[in-house]
């Protein structure tokens, strides 16, 4: 993978989309609430990535599996959390 600008501005969007989950996640390990999160949207969203990184897997692109992998365990924990503490 060359580190052109291109795959310098993917890498950096793929960091912010991925970070804006962390605050969610940790919120609901830390708080154990859980309440307000609907678990359809978080499954859906887990279930959208998954296939994003399968594109980028047939894509062979490294920026796109990567996030969208990333993206996919914390969204997969996220509906974890909302599966224990309801």
């Amino acid at each position: 993978m060359t580190f052109d600008a291109v795959t310098l501005l993917g890498l950096l969007a793929a960091m912010l989309t991925t970070a804006a989950n962390v605050p969610q996640v940790w919120k609901a390990w830390r708080t154990k609430e859980t309440r307000d999160i609907s678990l359809a949207m978080t499954l859906i969203l887990a279930g959208g990535l998954g296939l994003w990184v399968s594109y980028g897997v047939l894509q062979g692109d490294a920026v796109i599996i990567i996030a969208n992998a990333a993206g996919m365990l914390l969204a997969l924990s996220l509906a974890a959390l909302k599966l224990r503490h309801g």
